[in-house]
């Protein structure tokens, strides 16, 4: 019988294993100590966490391990590289179609995903709904309700095959029956679904695009029985390469990156540190449209410059109105200088105050209120419309 040899398998053979795998974690932890540390995390239009300030007290509670950990990472180095490749890596192998909250559809669409509404959703709905009813009927004759159907509803065909969303539109037809009853109410469902070949909703963002706001917005005319601003007779500025909210949660591989169309308007718009109950005093004074954000991320805050609590712009119209609202309100209302002389802006997130009081002191003869579907369903802020308030 022939004699087998067996090689011996020493350990010398796995120590150059164990020491090319400790030179790259030695080597990866010191270049990641000095790699670049960044303050913010476009991205992700946030800040990134920075080195947290080291305390015995911090340690023992843990607080301390957690800053540290959300610190690495959001400073890892090529962070934003590594997170590209494992979502291209999730949509090409795995063919995923949600990341971050977000559906990814067909033609490169990205839509929020709603396939639910929870108790707590229906109770906040159930209370918007009566706020802004009680505060029509307090103001009967002057309320005009515009919400902004999801662009879910517009382009059903393209969200993922069997994608459960809530019914929206069973919804919308209760909320605009009850309200109704006290306002005027625009719902943009059929004119939207005759115009969707048009350019009306980004494909990378929440927001409608400064083209469908304009649609709503010949929706608001023609019931108020005002001429539209002329597109034609202004200057268009095309923004090219904008990336809204939806693509930072997905990180689409094959984006499509959208344009901001804007028109150049020079009408005054001033801004109010709010004081008090109708209290405010100027804060500064722009233009209606920051241009310098069109050179950042969040592109769309060039719009009224972000949202602020109270905002009072010069229009070259008659009479005024009061317009309250979320941010898909801010490409809508620069096309609102056309027939109005003073355009007052409310934004709840930053105004916690009732609105009698501002009615009254400002002379406001018409009020918006204009809301986005998702926002409306789920604002914590829009009870403070029926706060009661006197004028100090």
């Amino acid at each position: 019988m022939a004699k087998v040899i067996y090689r011996k398998s020493g350990r010398r053979a796995v120590y150059p294993v164990l020491i090319l795998g400790g030179v790259l974690l030695f080597g990866g932890t010191l270049l990641n100590a000095f790699w670049p540390k960044r303050t913010q995390i476009e991205l992700e239009n946030r800040k990134a966490a920075q080195f947290p300030a080291f305390s015995l007290s911090n340690l023992l509670d843990g607080s301390w391990q957690s800053s540290f950990s959300n610190w690495m990472q959001d400073q890892f180095m090529l962070r934003d590289t590594w997170i590209n490749t494992q979502r291209a890596t999730d949509e090409i192998l795995f063919q995923k179609v949600e990341e971050g909250g977000i559906l990814i559809g067909d033609d490169r669409w990205m839509f929020t995903k709603l396939f639910s509404m929870d108790s707590a959703a229906q109770a906040q709905t159930e209370k918007n709904i009566q706020a802004v009813c009680d505060f029509a009927a307090n103001h009967p004759g002057k309320v005009t309700f515009l919400l902004a159907p999801s662009a879910s509803v517009i382009y059903s065909e393209e969200l993922p095959a069997g994608a459960p969303m809530i019914d929206e539109n069973a919804v919308l037809d209760e909320i605009f029956a009850r309200v109704g009853e006290n306002a005027a109410v625009i719902d943009l469902r059929e004119p939207f679904t005759d115009l969707k070949d048009e350019y009306l909703y980004f494909k990378t963002d929440h927001h409608w695009t400064p083209n469908g706001a304009y649609h709503a917005y010949e929706e608001f005319c023609r019931q108020q029985a005002l001429t539209p601003f002329d597109r034609d007779a202004h200057q268009s500025v095309i923004v090219e390469d904008f990336q809204g909210t939806h693509y930072s949660a997905t990180r689409l591989w094959n984006v499509e990156n959208d344009t901001i169309e804007y028109y150049q308007l020079d009408n005054p718009m001033t801004v109010y540190r709010i004081t008090g109950e109708a209290q405010y005093e100027p804060e500064r004074t722009g233009s209606l449209i920051n241009v310098q954000k069109f050179n950042t991320r969040d592109k769309y805050a060039a719009f009224l410059d972000g949202n602020n609590g109270y905002s009072v712009i010069e229009g070259n119209g008659e009479g005024s109105i009061l317009v309250v609202k979320d941010s898909y309100a801010n490409s809508f209302i620069p096309y609102l200088t056309e027939n109005y002389a003073k355009i007052g802006v409310v934004d709840f997130r930053n105004f916690k105050y009732g609105l009698d009081s501002t009615i009254e002191k400002e002379g406001y003869d018409q009020i918006l209120i204009l809301y986005n579907f998702q926002t409306f369903i789920a604002d914590t802020n829009l009870i403070y419309i029926t706060r009661p308030s006197t004028l100090q």
